[in-house]
């Protein structure tokens, strides 16, 4: 009889362009198993080159899911994810004694292995004055309500995603209570075992994987892809690194050579964002894929 300790989760984390994807895909081959990805940005059908998918290659050799199957005009959220991975999970490990997801959105992988907190909806009033106040006077002015209402979600969270602020703020001035605190609770059971490997390659050798990643992306048509999407731009999905910033070179607010530096220059932070959550993770086992065989490494210590 097959117990919860016989699966496993394996999941491959770490920041932006530390060569999770690679690990991930040659790990699930390894195992001949599935592939469930928690990168957020990875979601939409729609964003395909500034979210660097996995290529057709990949996906097409190791099955993945949760890649493009829903679209930025979706309402969708963190909560639903965690209900459509566990009933997947379960399915996959019907098959497979172990499964493999890999991401960089830290929220979603603690969502899956661990759960989330039940949190009130808002007073629908309450997120229309925040948007309001958001369209009118910027981001800063979400990030100011967000440092008096809750200090201590604000130096963890991503201060540029209007999204999160916003989710954030609706909690705080619904409750009356700090988005942070009620965010603590303990984690439910999960009938399977959690195994944490994360990627953390040099800072300078990120930094330079990062630009080379962008200028890559550029070459493959990120501005086109932007462009096709700049009528939506005020959606949520499309608040995110890579997009922002190409936007602003439409609307004429910036040439396109320092929306392509801002994106760089954005997406380092946020590598240094992702990193920070992962590292409050004290099961994680640290890798660096520069100075080792990440497959090697993963397989020896299963």
């Amino acid at each position: 009889m097959t117990t919860d300790t016989d699966r496993i989760l394996l999941v491959i984390a770490g920041p932006t362009a530390s060569g999770k994807t690679d690990a991930a895909v040659r790990v699930a081959a390894h195992f001949a198993t599935e592939i469930i990805s928690a990168d957020s940005r990875q979601f939409y059908r729609e964003l395909n080159i500034g979210t660097a998918k996995p290529t057709a290659g990949q996906m097409q050799n190791v099955p993945h899911h949760f890649v493009g199957h829903i679209s930025i005009h979706d309402d969708y959220n963190i909560s639903r994810f965690e209900r459509e991975a566990l009933v997947l999970l379960e399915s996959l490990f019907g098959n497979h004694p172990v499964v493999v997801t890999a991401g960089g959105s830290g929220l979603y992988i603690d969502a899956l292995c661990k759960g989330i907190d039940d949190l009130p909806d808002a007073d629908p009033s309450i997120r229309k004055q925040l948007r309001e106040g958001y369209e009118h006077y910027g981001i800063q002015y979400l990030r100011n309500r967000l440092l008096d209402l809750d200090p201590d979600y604000y130096t963890e969270t991503d201060i540029s995603n209007p999204q999160r602020l916003i989710r954030a703020l609706e909690v705080c001035m619904t409750t009356g209570r700090p988005y942070s605190e009620l965010r603590v609770r303990s984690s439910p059971e999960r009938p399977f075992r959690t195994l944490y490997f994360g990627l953390m390659p040099a800072r300078d050798l990120l930094n330079s994987r990062i630009d080379a990643r962008v200028d890559r992306m550029m070459a493959e048509g990120l501005l086109e892809e932007a462009r096709s999407l700049f009528p939506f731009r005020n959606l949520n999905a499309l608040q995110t690194v890579g997009y922002r910033e190409l936007f602003e070179y439409f609307d004429g607010k910036t040439t396109l050579d320092d929306a392509v530096a801002k994106i760089k220059t954005n997406t380092r932070r946020y590598a240094k964002r992702q990193v920070t959550w992962f590292k409050r993770n004290p099961e994680m086992h640290w890798i660096d894929p520069d100075n080792s065989d990440v497959f090697a490494e993963i397989i020896s210590l299963l």
